[in-house]
């Protein structure tokens, strides 16, 4: 994801793939795995980083906290896309672009996208 450095990715990778349910430092070192063996108090480090990128929430449970995702994984990387889009010089370009060369499957997935968008009743 855009402006993640790995470690806050290894992270968010963890929250994701526990969806529903907030986790707290301890249970996230755990899940990082011997591979990312890393200090608490780095783990806490990178969490609050997170949250004041606005990528986690922080509860309060008990005398401690949790943190679960602010966005599910396909919203962060819708987010990320639109942010690619706004930062292209000729953003009306890269629409028609992309679509060209998308692949059979990606165009019949824009296409439900788009028909369930025009399909919404208007507020």
């Amino acid at each position: 994801m855009l402006n993640l450095g790995q470690l806050e990715t290894k992270v968010m990778d963890v929250l994701w793939d526990s969806p529903g349910e907030p986790l707290r430092v301890r249970d996230i070192m755990d899940r990082l795995g011997d591979v990312v063996a890393r200090a608490y108090t780095t783990v806490i480090t990178v969490l609050d980083s997170l949250h004041r990128k606005g990528w986690v929430v922080l509860h309060t449970e008990g005398r401690g906290y949790v943190y679960p995702p602010a966005k599910n994984r396909e919203e962060a990387a819708a987010d990320a896309l639109l942010e690619v889009l706004e930062s292209a010089a000729d953003s009306d370009a890269v629409l028609p672009h992309f679509a060209r060369t998308a692949s059979d499957d990606e165009a019949g997935i824009l296409r439900r996208g788009l028909r369930r968008r025009t399909n919404k009743p208007s507020s």
